[in-house]
């Protein structure tokens, strides 16, 4: 890391040694610690629109968006409004709302597979609520997933997980039984015919597959062509459930999610981060016949006191009003593309293998040539590249994930002229990073 760059830092670098003595790893969920690239955790005081700014005053063009929630930019308008609306008539009553009611038909009206919604307070309990689900309806014990593709942090789904699993290093989580690991089987991602072997054996044992259709927690690995028909036509004919977790790509690659972009229809889907503005939420739902099993129209229990909670659902709902206008998507589009394209042509000019992976407004930047397909070929790039490089994007003033494993995304705020200084910052990072 630069020492000027860690000078620089001199009230986070105060603030973290507070947080360690504080905060498990001195932060509240693990990749935002920096362990993977080293150096100083910046603790960011405000933001708005594409920028978060420090507390020793240091504006950066943000990239992480809050892990991918914040598609409209940081404290936009709309959203900020719907929040203090709501705050002024109660932040929470445990009692159904109409707001709620609203944003369950907006989504369902996106994503017409969503038959029926519940919502949940994050990613993690709408997978783990979904696989509850998933094994009372089809009366099975058995889960396969997907090597590098998260689901939260629920028992049964931390094996061969991505994201700050991937980045720490660490196989899966000691505190997770082998009873509860014993019922998950993992496959590499985009490997048909290893799904194909595995149902030919155990398909009567399969309540589901569980997947990422756009891998963002490995950083973004695409599916391949014929993966998701295949996993499809494979759990049909075995009696299993598809479950698409798009916590992160729904409304981020398309206003129908993932399933909606490439035309494959889940039986569940779970669903997270935009759906609330920025706020905690998650969602999961699907085919009505499966849906009314949950409690209190069925015998499958899941509750929350918080619920649905209407502050989240009053900044979902101005979210997805702001998209579903006409011309969003092609505007993110274009904006990815020719970030993408910047990035791609400062690394040829300097010989440094590098490939952007993206689908949409999410990305990530290799430091390999790729293209990259599964989690074993993810672990081949560059990751000490990386960190130097991250360092460097940092010093000049364009903040990324901490993690060689991490999405990044483009969001509406980011203008022409922020993309145009992040590529220009990327050829001087470059540079840098192979001194």
């Amino acid at each position: 890391m630069d020492s000027g760059e860690e000078r620089r830092a001199a009230r986070s670098r105060e603030l973290w040694e507070r947080a360690r003595q504080l905060l498990p790893g001195g932060v509240s969920s693990p990749v935002r610690a920096f362990a993977a690239v080293g150096g100083t955790p910046r603790f960011i005081d405000r933001a708005k629109g594409p920028y978060v700014t420090d507390v020793d005053g240091i504006r950066y063009v943000d990239y992480v968006m809050a892990w991918g929630p914040l598609i409209l930019g940081h404290a936009h308008p709309a959203v900020v409004q719907a929040v203090q609306r709501q705050a002024e008539q109660g932040t929470a009553y445990g009692a159904p709302t109409e707001v709620e009611l609203a944003l369950a038909e907006a989504i369902t009206a996106a994503m017409p597979s969503m038959e029926r919604v519940r919502f949940v307070n994050s990613g993690t309990e709408a997978a783990m609520s979904a696989l509850r689900l998933a094994r009372a309806f089809t009366g099975r014990d058995k889960i396969v997933k997907f090597a590098g593709c998260y689901h939260g942090h629920a028992d049964s789904l931390l094996v061969e997980a991505g994201s700050g699993v991937l980045t720490l290093g660490l196989p899966g989580s000691p505190g997770v039984t082998a009873g509860a690991a014993a019922d998950t089987w993992v496959l590499p991602y985009n490997d048909v015919a290893a799904v194909e072997e595995l149902f030919a054996r155990h398909g009567e044992e399969i309540a589901a597959v569980i997947v990422e259709p756009i891998a963002g927690n490995m950083g973004v690995v695409p599916p391949d062509p014929g993966f998701l028909p295949a996993l499809r036509r494979l759990t049909r004919e075995a009696g299993a459930l598809l479950i698409f977790d798009e916590v992160i790509t729904g409304f981020r690659v398309g206003l129908g999610g993932a399933q909606g972009l490439l035309g494959i229809v889940p039986d569940l889907t779970c669903l997270g981060k935009i759906i609330g503005g920025g706020l905690p939420v998650g969602a999961y739902g699907g085919r009505a016949d499966i849906m009314e099993r949950v409690a209190p129209a069925g015998p499958v229990y899941q509750a929350g006191t918080l619920s649905g909670n209407p502050l989240a659902m009053a900044a979902g709902l101005a979210t997805l009003e702001v998209v579903s206008q006409p011309g969003t998507y092609e505007r993110l589009e274009r904006q990815a593309a020719r970030l993408a394209e910047g990035l791609l042509a400062e690394a040829r000019a300097q010989d440094v293998p590098y490939c952007v992976q993206r689908v949409g407004s999410m990305w990530t930047g290799f430091f390999h040539p790729g293209p990259l397909r599964n989690l074993e070929e993810v672990r081949r790039s560059d990751t000490a590249f990386y960190a130097r490089y991250f360092h460097g994007m940092l010093r000049e003033g364009v903040y990324l994930p901490p993690s060689a494993f991490e999405a990044a995304f483009v969001s509406l705020a980011h203008t022409d002229q922020d993309i145009e200084f992040t590529v220009e910052a990327h050829a001087r990072a470059l540079r840098r990073a192979r001194q």
